[in-house]
């Protein structure tokens, strides 16, 4: 349990920690203590003799030694550094700007990876940077919220991935590549520039820089799975799990890869523990549900799009998903209704093409099922990028206009 929470930084006293961002930051004992005492009067100017007497324990340091330990804490805190502030002979003062409350609701909205929360989360990052343009965290969640809008479909990535590219640019120039901007750089390279290569070198960067940033092997596995190199995705996902193995991007990317490599009965193993694990994130529960269909268990398949499209019920692909299980199970009245409000649905709502795609062939409509991945590639859909591999297009990748489809992709 974290005593002080500040920025990305969690700092427990019981366990002598400090975190950012769940990974582990190296400090010395003094300077842990040192730190600790500024957290506990922060926002006020703490005198050298109180340092020395908290951090110290009442053994009498000079206060140069007080100025060296938290020289050093400033440079172990990196960009947060500055919000340790120096005042001149009488102490230090830990200031934290009162946006971080503000940019922290917005990580918090952000991590619920539904639409609704990715846009509060904007709002929050919006109205930080519209007081501070400076400030860098406001601008990476900024970047992390139109991506995750347009990587997820809730909303056109014609239109969020430029927004995604300003605000990131934009947290580069106030904090530089950090691993974090760099596997999100990367990311975006892959699903929609389709420059594969080029994402797989920044990946491998991103781990250099920072082996412990679990989000990188999800990233990276799902790249060498997209691309056929399924033993390489799965050892890249095997080394996520062993930096973070609660990381549910992790397993809902493990079922993919099964998936992809048509290991079925797998991929249902290793969905139904990502359920458990992580019962509210529509990802892995949707993940589950297509490795039930694609093992012939439909009716289970079935309650799995019901339940993902309850948790998150502002992402309309999932009824396409939910109609594509419904004509494969020979119903095709509902099929046909969920049809039918899907294209209503379009006239006011953004429906991932690729999915409707999706639908398109489980009616085994080839034909339609091409039109909508033409529509999908004008709207730059994230999940053109597993095209070559998503088994749910075995029956229609021999099609003319999908195979013209699928090289522009692997062109452009």
């Amino acid at each position: 349990m974290a005593d002080f929470i500040f920025g990305p930084y969690a700092l427990s006293t019981d366990a002598s920690t400090l975190r950012r961002d769940g990974a582990e930051v190296r400090l010395r004992p003094r300077a842990f203590h040192a730190l600790r005492v500024l957290l506990s009067h922060v926002g006020s100017v703490v005198d050298y003799d109180t340092i020395i007497a908290e951090g110290w324990e009442g053994v009498h340091v000079s206060r140069h030694t007080v100025d060296v330990t938290l020289a050093e804490v400033r440079r172990r805190l990196g960009e947060y550094g500055r919000w340790i502030e120096h005042r001149g002979k009488y102490g230090y003062a830990l200031q934290v700007p009162k946006s971080d409350e503000l940019v922290r609701q917005g990580w918090h909205f952000w991590g619920q990876r539904t639409r609704a929360g990715c846009e509060h989360a904007i709002d929050c990052f919006a109205r930080v940077t519209a007081d501070c343009s400076s400030n860098f965290r406001a601008f990476e969640g900024l970047s992390a919220s139109y991506l995750a809008l347009a990587v997820f479909g809730m909303r056109c990535p014609v239109t969020m991935y430029p927004l995604f590219l300003e605000a990131h640019k934009r947290a580069v120039a106030l904090s530089g590549l950090r691993p974090e901007l760099r596997c999100d750089r990367a990311f975006g390279m892959h699903v929609f520039e389709h420059r594969p290569c080029e994402a797989e070198a920044e990946f491998l960067r991103t781990l250099a820089q920072r082996p412990a940033l679990a989000s990188t092997y999800v990233r990276l596995g799902l790249l060498y799975g997209a691309t056929g190199r399924f033993d390489e995705a799965l050892e890249t996902l095997a080394r996520g799990i062993r930096v973070d193995s609660l990381l549910p991007t992790l397993a809902a990317a493990e079922v993919l890869v099964h998936c992809w490599r048509r290991d079925f009965a797998t991929a249902v193993d290793v969905g139904g523990r990502g359920v458990e694990l992580h019962p509210h994130l529509q990802t892995v529960r949707v993940n589950y549900a297509q490795a039930l269909q694609f093992a012939g268990r439909l009716d289970e398949a079935l309650a799995q799009y019901r339940i993902a499209s309850i948790v998150a019920p502002d992402v309309p692909w999932l009824r396409a998903l939910e109609g594509a299980c419904l004509a494969a199970m020979g119903r095709h009245d509902q099929a046909q209704a969920t049809l039918v409000g899907l294209e209503a649905l379009r006239r006011s709502e953004y429906v991932d093409a690729y999915y409707m795609a999706v639908f398109r062939a489980s009616l085994r409509q080839p034909r339609e099922a091409a039109a909508e991945l033409e529509r999908a590639h004008a709207e730059n859909s994230a999940w053109l990028y597993a095209l070559d591999v998503d088994p749910v297009f075995d029956a229609v990748r021999a099609e003319t206009g999908v195979r013209q489809l699928r090289r522009r992709s692997r062109a452009s």
